[in-house]
């Protein structure tokens, strides 16, 4: 028999999926036509799953859009984590590299899309301006264990102050992203990169010659 720590794990992979698996079929939809026209009965039955499912899952059409845009945030952070441990040493090109990276998928993103090409849609809009709040603390709250496993090893109040900064200018050029003539992902490793230097270099000074 399984025990309690193997059965908590397989029903949780168990939920990741199925949230994967709905928020994959929000996704679809979206590349099809704009989130007004698409009814939860669609999203769930994209997914293979019931709207009660769906509904227990989530609870409204409302959760289930803040779901996906936490999604998006999640990414941002996924990218710096995966840029951190191509580029170790090299804060600047992890910076840069992360939040490139971040901007290439959240253009291809069909929600996006929408909000910077299509008819701005009020709900929508407001879960990544007005009422980012949840998005914002939970990529911080995620950057911040990062920014401690990796190889800057910043303490809680160092990844606090970076994470926090970096992730609210990353998410404010998604409803309104630079134009051409700026390289955000360059400009943004030029900022936050002396920040990560000055720590490392404080670090090291603090050590006691032998």
């Amino acid at each position: 028999m399984p025990s309690t720590g193997s059965r908590n794990f397989i029903q949780g992979s168990a939920r990741e999926l199925l949230r994967t698996a709905i928020l994959d079929a929000m996704r679809d939809l979206l590349g099809q036509r704009d989130w007004s026209k698409i009814t939860l009965t669609e999203v769930a039955a994209g997914a293979g799953v019931s709207r009660q499912t769906l509904y227990n899952e989530f609870g409204s059409r409302q959760g289930l859009a803040e779901a996906y845009a936490i999604r998006l945030a999640d990414d941002l952070v996924d990218h710096v984590e995966t840029a951190l441990a191509a580029n170790i040493g090299d804060a600047d090109a992890s910076i840069r590299d992360g939040i490139a990276g971040y901007f290439r998928d959240a253009a291809q993103d069909p929600l996006v899309q929408s909000l910077v090409v299509g008819e701005v849609k009020l709900d929508l809009l407001r879960l990544i301006t007005l009422d980012a709040g949840p998005l914002i603390e939970h990529a911080t709250e995620r950057l911040i264990g990062v920014m401690q496993r990796s190889w800057v090893a910043f303490t809680r109040g160092q990844a606090e102050t970076f994470a926090h900064a970096l992730v609210r200018l990353a998410i404010s050029c998604i409803p309104t992203p630079p134009g051409p003539q700026h390289d955000v992902p360059a400009e943004l490793g030029r900022i936050f990169g002396p920040y990560v230097a000055a720590v490392l270099a404080g670090r090291a000074a603090e050590i006691p010659a032998r």
